[in-house]
């Protein structure tokens, strides 16, 4: 790829990303409430569920559910409902009390709820189908500027989403020291459902 157009594509990806989108919340919220470890697990795995729908996307798996009113709706409503259920396991297990941050053994789940949450967005095919044939250029191998584009995407979205943890958890603190911890955490859960709303009401189609 040629430098310019690399850098064309690695800002416009950076525009994208620092728009508040489902991923920003969902972080930020696990940040907040959890702590920066669990954030930074969901962060993998919100960058596996990147890779694996840019890798969906290459095979034209992606096409396919953009094309299909009842995959996409599938896709949709798995993705909001996922997320109001994460909401409301963290409405019903708010501690009444200061916890410490989650242990490695525990990390893997924050890791899998990132990926699963990425697999069940249709905002992330939409990215690449929309984004990615337009830095594309067609007299070059195919199969070399798509890992070039995907793995710099990736890496811009990582970076920010790890930023986002980062933040959000420098805030922490001053939240513990409040009096009602199960309001606190009650409150992100509902924070979190109002994400999945955001989600499910961005991704809406109008059929005529």
């Amino acid at each position: 790829m040629g430098g310019n157009s690399l850098f064309a594509f690695a800002l416009t990806a950076t525009l994208i990303e620092l728009t508040p989108g489902p991923n920003m919340g969902y972080l930020a919220v696990l940040a907040v409430s959890v702590g920066r470890r669990a954030g930074l697990a969901a962060t993998a795995g919100v960058a596996c569920g990147l890779l694996g729908v840019g890798i969906a996307s290459s095979l034209g798996l992606a096409a396919l559910v953009a094309t299909s009113t009842p995959l996409y709706e599938a896709l949709r409503w798995g993705g909001a409902l996922y997320l109001l259920w994460l909401a409301w396991q963290g409405w019903r297990d708010a501690p009444r009390e200061i916890v410490k941050p989650v242990d490695a053994a525990a990390h893997s789940k924050f890791f899998f709820r990132g990926l699963i949450t990425n697999l069940l967005n249709p905002k992330a095919g939409a990215f690449y189908l929309s984004i990615f044939p337009t830095f594309i250029d067609e007299a070059r191998p195919l199969l070399q500027q798509t890992a070039i584009l995907l793995t710099t995407y990736i890496a811009i979205a990582t970076a920010i989403h790890a930023a986002v943890v980062i933040s959000a958890n420098a805030i922490r603190p001053t939240i513990e020291k409040r009096a009602n911890t199960m309001l606190i955490g009650r409150i992100m859960s509902v924070l979190l459902a109002v994400v999945a709303i955001w989600l499910f009401y961005t991704t809406r189609r109008t059929y005529s």
